[in-house]
């Protein structure tokens, strides 16, 4: 790596090096957005599930693919979510290398950073009244929150992503030990979701994908995001990944046949449990499959399914916010579609999800970025 310019940013530090863009000419890589479209169909896929069992489909009927999608407990349950977060981190860095060194281009990006933010979380609250649960918001946060991160130096990211896992950790334990005494917790996991104060923890403790600990995923992802220059990156990826889910797997399904209710609760890879343990299996595999995807993505670029994915996946967020009003419309509004269990789930989102692919090609080709893509930029520029 060069070595760091000695231009100050606004806050008088010095740019760290290892956030540096590479001096080598750079294109826009496929990865991300090939990995964006796959996870969006997993997406896709667990929230039709989840949504259609809330609207009465059986949530376990028998089987392999009822325990293997359920979304609340089964192995995939926020997989795909997570994966999103960490690819939102990569773009990040990506989007933020080039600012380096000069100070007033990173005030310029710091402001674009919170703009977006803060839209993005504006829409996410309008949204959630239509998608209960949606994502969205706490992307906002996380990109406001980037507009300081994305300087810091990629081991006071890691210190970051490690004390919101922590912190998560310890609220959980602090749950328990006062449950235990017959204590109510409920001022902190019951608040008036539309006050204050339940707004704000709502986005870090209790929502469906807080800060505490998602924002571990987060910080990943810009930590990652200034490797993809390195010819390292890939196999260091992999093998942490596959050793944080390694861990966590034997782990996990031993703490379950603990007798003691902390040993269950803080050592379970529940999603919900907001434990170490989860967000190692989560992160883990999250590495591994951008990892992987990437890898395939770069291999075999210049293929009709590459350019058609890469092509979706700059249509991410036109594409989630279509889902969504689709199962509106099929389910709710026309009755079309019938909760009748995972199969159903499963062939609807495949339908939808191919669909979306078709016509966000389609129209990448003729008009480049999505309407919602579009109206996003244009709101935050």
């Amino acid at each position: 790596m060069d070595a760091a310019p000695t231009t100050s940013t606004p806050n008088g530090s010095v740019p760290p090096p290892d956030a540096l863009p590479s001096t080598k000419p750079s294109r826009r890589r496929p990865g991300p957005d090939v990995v964006r479209a796959i996870a969006m169909l997993g997406v896709v896929v667990m929230n039709y599930h989840g949504y259609l069992i809330i609207r009465g489909a059986p949530r376990d009927a028998g089987g392999v693919l009822y325990d293997v999608f359920d979304p609340w407990t089964g192995p995939l349950s926020t997989r795909f979510a997570t994966l999103f977060v960490l690819t939102a981190g990569v773009g990040v860095a990506l989007m933020t290398a080039s600012s380096f060194g000069d100070a007033e281009r990173i005030r310029a990006m710091r402001w674009r950073l919170v703009r977006r933010g803060l839209v993005l979380y504006g829409i996410g609250l309008a949204f959630d009244m239509i998608w209960a649960g949606t994502i969205l918001p706490y992307y906002g946060v996380m990109f406001v929150l980037a507009a300081a991160l994305f300087t810091w130096r990629s081991r006071w990211l890691v210190v970051t992503g490690v004390v919101a896992a922590g912190a998560a950790w310890a609220i959980r334990w602090w749950r328990i030990e006062r449950d235990l005494d017959g204590q109510s917790t409920s001022w902190l996991t019951d608040p008036p979701s539309s006050s204050p104060r339940g707004l704000v923890f709502d986005v870090f403790v209790n929502g469906t994908h807080p800060l505490l600990p998602w924002l571990a995923f987060f910080c990943a992802g810009i930590v990652l995001g200034r490797l993809l220059h390195t010819t390292w990156w890939r196999p260091a990826a992999a093998g942490a990944g596959l050793a944080m889910f390694s861990i966590a797997a034997i782990v996990g399904p031993a703490a379950a046949t603990s007798t003691d209710v902390r040993v269950r609760t803080l050592l379970s890879d529940d999603p919900f449990e907001r434990g170490l343990v989860y967000v190692a299996s989560t992160l883990g595999t999250a590495l591994v499959a951008f990892a992987a995807i990437s890898w395939l993505a770069d291999t075999f670029e210049d293929t009709t399914v590459v350019d058609v994915l890469r092509r979706a996946g700059q249509l991410s967020l036109t594409i989630y916010l279509a889902h969504a009003l689709v199962f509106n419309l099929l389910v709710d509004w026309l009755d079309l579609v019938q909760p009748n269990g995972v199969g159903t789930a499963l062939t609807f989102a495949f339908i939808v999800w191919l669909a979306s692919i078709a016509g966000a090609v389609a129209y990448q080709q003729r008009y480049g970025r999505g309407p919602a893509e579009r109206v996003y930029r244009s709101l935050t520029a």
